[in-house]
């Protein structure tokens, strides 16, 4: 029997309606991987073994009976461990919350999941409250990069990227308010989208307000758009989500790319260093765009570094998150994320509101730039993995995740679709990840560029499969 732990959810989808083989023996496979690779790489908080079993079996009864739920019925998802799951503690990486809490309700994207059939193999892990770009916290210790166990997953959704990378459930629900799912996506060689926001609604409100988006982590883009046809729907519990999508998501990705207008930027203007093997392997995958018929200029956004701006909504909003915690309670937290909630308890509405300005110029003029480009491509991350257990590179002279995550945050304060494709490796065997974003609501057109290269077999973009943990 073929490797189930291998294939995408579309494959897997594909499998289960032919009787190849059953969501119970995807899934037992996906939970004997995720068992495998936990003690070296450190991606989940909580598998749920027995409920996904069960899970697995009623789908396969839907399967023999001919009656799916949806369209990822026994497919196996992790969730990160942000999101409520019904049945499951939602820790958030921190000390802080209990344990024995009534956990009875899902997240929107959970449930639209769970009404399709998903099979959840459990919560993935994440640092506290999602503050950072890495993946260590208190409650759970270090997230490892499959590709090197010495060095991060990255993040704040690295536990949700290594399991995906390494076979532990096709599917994966990420968040994104910085680069939370674009980050470990290029640090672990898999795909990510952060949709347009609203596109995939959230509950219980983000304390990082607007910027936060949640997001599917997969395989490549074809799984992304299935997952994305499943969650991007509307729920009332979120009042600023988005309508129905115009269409299916997976049925605009054979639209490829040729005619399209893309804007290459390798270094933001050269306001961003980027470590020659990765600029390396961008270039050629934006070579590649332009072989496949698009229409590539070099040609820069007109903005500056958004990061002051971009300090003062997170840090305020980390500082929201922990408010109602006591002296004793702030004592078990991150030290990083108890510094930056001192900072952000500091600053004052017409500080925020001043920021609130800077991004929205930061839109109008990315409005504008997409008047004359359908896309801008850069590179995900100037830099590919470093330690683990350190919030930036040794001596890389940064204090703070934003210094080494200049290509990502931007774009969530513009609410505009990004997406990480994995475009080969470094010099190292470590994986480089392109970025391509699209105007709001043009998610359709993030996911056809990203679906053109995966299908492009001269494309070079999959990196070699890591290492199997354990």
């Amino acid at each position: 029997m073929r490797d189930l732990t291998e294939l995408t959810a579309v494959q897997l989808v594909e499998g289960y309606r032919k009787g190849e083989f059953s969501p119970v023996e995807a899934t037992r496979a996906a939970l004997d991987r995720a068992e495998r690779i936990q003690p070296e790489v450190n991606a989940f908080v909580r598998l749920t073994g027995e409920e996904a079993l069960a899970q697995a079996s009623a789908s396969a009864d839907r399967w023999r009976r001919g009656e799916p739920s949806g369209a990822v019925d026994g497919v196996p998802v992790t969730v990160k461990d942000i999101l409520l799951m019904r049945g499951a503690p939602t820790l958030k990486g921190s000390k802080t919350i209990a344990e024995n809490g009534s956990w009875h309700e899902d997240a929107p994207s959970v449930a639209r999941l769970r009404e399709s059939g998903a099979v959840f193999l459990g919560k993935t892990t994440t640092p506290e409250f999602g503050w950072k770009g890495v993946t260590d916290s208190p409650l759970s210790g270090v997230t490892r990069n499959p590709y090197d166990p010495t060095r991060t997953a990255g993040g704040s959704s690295g536990g949700a990227a290594a399991a995906v990378a390494l076979g532990a459930g096709p599917l994966a629900l990420g968040t994104d308010g910085g680069g939370s799912v674009r980050i470990p996506a290029a640090f672990c060689g898999i795909f990510a989208l952060k949709p347009t926001y609203g596109r995939v609604p959230l509950y219980p409100a983000s304390a990082f307000g607007t910027l936060a988006h949640v997001g599917p982590m997969t395989r490549d883009a074809a799984d992304a758009a299935l997952l994305l046809d499943v969650i991007g729907v509307p729920d009332s519990r979120d009042w600023s989500a988005l309508g129905p999508a115009a269409g299916p998501y997976s049925a605009a990705l054979s639209g490829g790319v040729r005619g399209l207008r893309v804007a290459y930027s390798p270094s933001l203007g050269g306001q961003v260093a980027v470590q020659p093997g990765v600029a390396a392997a961008v270039r050629r995958a934006v070579e590649r765009l332009a072989g496949l018929g698009a229409y590539v200029t070099e040609a820069d956004p007109d903005f500056a570094d958004p990061v002051d701006a971009f300090h003062t909504l997170w840090l305020s909003g980390a500082a929201r998150v922990t408010q109602h915690l006591g002296p004793h309670q702030r004592e078990l937290l991150d030290p990083g994320l108890r510094e930056i909630c001192g900072r952000g308890a500091r600053m004052s509405a017409l500080d925020y509101l001043a920021a609130v300005d800077v991004r929205m110029e930061l839109g109008r003029r990315m409005g504008r730039f997409h008047d004359s480009y359908d896309l801008l491509v850069t590179p995900a991350l100037p830099i590919t993995a470093f330690e683990a257990g350190t919030e930036v590179p040794k001596g890389s002279g940064h204090h703070r995740w934003t210094g080494w995550t200049p290509f990502t945050y931007p774009f969530n304060m513009t609410q505009q679709p990004a997406a990480s494709v994995p475009v080969g490796t470094d010099g190292d065997g470590l994986p480089v990840g392109l970025q391509i974003v699209a105007a709001r609501h043009r998610d359709d057109l993030v996911l056809r560029a990203a679906h053109a290269l995966y299908e492009s077999e001269a494309a070079g973009i999959r990196p070699p499969a890591p290492a199997h943990a354990g």
